[in-house]
């Protein structure tokens, strides 16, 4: 099932149940595809802490079986177990129940030096979004982890720049540099052959760090009407009419 596939999917259920972040699953897609289908092994472990952007995670389940169409379909709809954030007593692939920023990746770097002191292998994988960076509980986090060598460790950040009307952040590399981490960056966080390159040379240049990746993606995208534009970050298709025209614009 290709991306483009997905999309239509993610749109669809959004527009059967009225509800989801469709813009924020978009921006995220890609990565979340790559890690379930080409990347994660089975000790390795993923936090979606923008858990808004849970039709990604769930599409990512679809893709891999772990879920069924019936359940991606039944998305938000009364005693579904997939709701607009993932919930860890319903889907056994969830690590932890997310949807308030700020919360995934102090639980990732637990989750990690939990990992350390059992001498457990694999990597904890958290993907925040850029807005998380205005938590207090990032930067304790980012501090706290340094202090512990967590290598196990990566922060991946939904760079959409969707937070960027609240404060600029510009640029997170430098920031998370500076409290130790070993920092990479995406310049297009859509493309699966970028996306690749990065997290197949990381490992061997962190330096005994946790790592930092910025993906500097588009919200919304694939899908030109939704593309960088604010009015659909929680927003949902109400005719037949437009959503065949967001699906006819999918590319």
């Amino acid at each position: 099932m290709n991306r483009k596939r997905l999309a239509e999917k993610i749109i669809r259920t959004a527009y059967l149940n009225k509800e989801g972040h469709i813009a924020s699953a978009l921006s995220i897609l890609d990565v979340v595809l790559f890690l379930y289908t080409r990347h994660m092994k089975k000790h390795d472990r993923f936090v979606l802490s923008k858990g808004h952007g849970s039709l990604a995670l769930y599409a990512a389940l679809l893709q891999t079986g772990k879920i069924t169409e019936e359940d991606f379909f039944s998305f938000c709809k009364e005693d579904s177990k997939l709701g607009g954030h993932p919930s860890s007593k319903k889907i056994p692939q969830v690590e932890i129940s997310t949807g308030s920023l700020g919360h995934g990746l102090p639980f990732s770097v637990g989750l990690a030096l939990a990992k350390k002191i059992k001498k457990e292998p694999g990597y904890v994988y958290c993907l925040i979004g850029d807005g998380e960076a205005n938590e207090g509980t990032t930067w304790e986090s980012a501090l706290m982890a340094n202090t512990y060598e967590l290598d196990n460790l990566v922060c991946i950040m939904d760079f959409n720049k969707s937070g960027e009307r609240a404060i600029k952040l510009n640029t997170c590399e430098e920031k998370f540099q500076s409290f130790g981490w070993s920092p990479f960056s995406i310049r297009n966080g859509n493309s699966e052959n970028e996306i690749y390159q990065v997290f197949s040379i990381f490992p061997h240049f962190s330096h005994g760090c946790p790592v930092f990746i910025q993906l500097n993606t588009t919200k919304g995208k694939g899908c030109p009407i939704m593309e960088n534009n604010p009015e659909w970050h929680h927003k949902h298709p109400t005719s037949e009419s437009e959503i065949n025209q967001l699906i006819e614009s999918l590319y």
